[in-house]
C-alpha cells in the first residue's frame, strides 16, 4: 500500500452531492479496525452494485483505508465519515476522500465545507438544523440519527416545510425498514451498516459482503 504521505492523483473525482446520491440506494456506513480489510472490503461492495462507501473516522485505520481504497479500487467512490471539524475534513481530502460526510453540522464545519475541495454531506436532526444548512447553501442532507429523530414521521413533516430538501437518512436503518425509506420523495438513499456486518468483515468472508450489496443494490428510492 502506498503511505499516506503520498497522496493520491491530484485527479478528483469531482461529483456533486446530488450525483453522489443517485449513485446507490444504500450509502454503507463502514467502521474499519484493520486497514488490510479496506481494499477487499471494498471491491466486495462493488462487485455487489454498490460503488458509494462512506468509511468513517471513528477509528484509527479511516484515513489509512480511505487512501487504500482510492489508490487500489477505482471504481469505487469513497468518502469519509464522522467529519466533525475542519481539521477532519483536511484530512480527510489529503487520504483521497471524494466527499465527507457529518453526523451534525456547526456554523464553521458549514463554511468548511463550502471552501473544501470536496463536497460535504451535512448532518441534521431538527428542522433549526435544517435551516442553518439551507442558509449555508446546502440542500441535501443527512438525517442522523434517523431512527432515533422521528424516522418516516420525521422525513414526512421535514417535507411540507422544506420541499427543497433531499435527505439521506442514517441510523437505526436496516435491510428491513430501508424499502419505507425509500419509498419517501425527500429520500435520496440511505446509509447504513448493515452491509458490512462486523463477523463477515473479520472473518474476510467477502461473498457474504457482495450478496448484501447485492441486495441493496436492487432497491429502488423513489422516482
Amino acid at each position: 500500500m502506498t503511505s499516506l504521505s503520498e497522496r493520491p492523483d491530484p485527479e478528483k473525482i469531482h461529483m456533486d452531492i446530488p450525483t453522489l446520491l443517485a449513485t446507490s440506494p444504500v450509502m454503507p456506513v463502514i467502521v474499519l479496525d484493520r486497514v488490510a480489510d479496506a481494499v477487499p472490503l471494498a471491491r466486495a461492495l462493488v462487485a455487489g452494485g454498490i460503488r458509494v462507501l462512506e468509511v468513517t473516522l471513528r477509528t484509527a485505520a479511516g484515513l489509512d483505508s480511505i487512501h487504500a481504497i482510492r489508490a487500489e479500487v477505482p471504481e469505487a467512490i469513497v468518502g469519509a465519515g464522522t467529519v466533525v471539524t475542519p481539521a477532519d475534513m483536511a484530512a480527510a481530502v489529503a487520504a483521497g476522500a471524494a466527499f465527507t460526510v457529518s453526523p451534525g453540522a456547526s456554523a464553521e464545519l458549514l463554511r468548511a465545507g463550502r471552501d473544501a475541495e470536496v463536497p460535504l454531506l451535512p448532518g441534521v436532526m431538527t428542522p433549526s438544523d435544517v435551516i442553518d444548512a439551507l442558509a449555508a447553501g446546502y440542500t441535501e442532507m443527512k438525517l442522523f440519527p434517523a431512527a432515533q429523530a422521528g424516522g418516516i414521521g420525521m422525513l414526512k413533516a421535514l417535507a411540507g416545510p422544506f420541499p427543497q430538501v433531499r435527505f439521506c437518512p442514517t441510523g437505526g436503518i436496516d435491510a428491513a425498514s430501508a424499502p419505507a425509506f425509500l419509498a419517501l420523495p425527500n429520500v435520496a438513499c440511505v446509509g447504513g451498516s448493515w452491509l458490512t456486518p462486523a463477523d463477515p468483515v473479520r472473518a474476510g468472508d467477502w461473498a457474504a459482503i457482495t450478496g448484501l450489496a447485492r441486495a441493496a443494490a436492487a432497491l429502488r428510492p423513489a422516482a
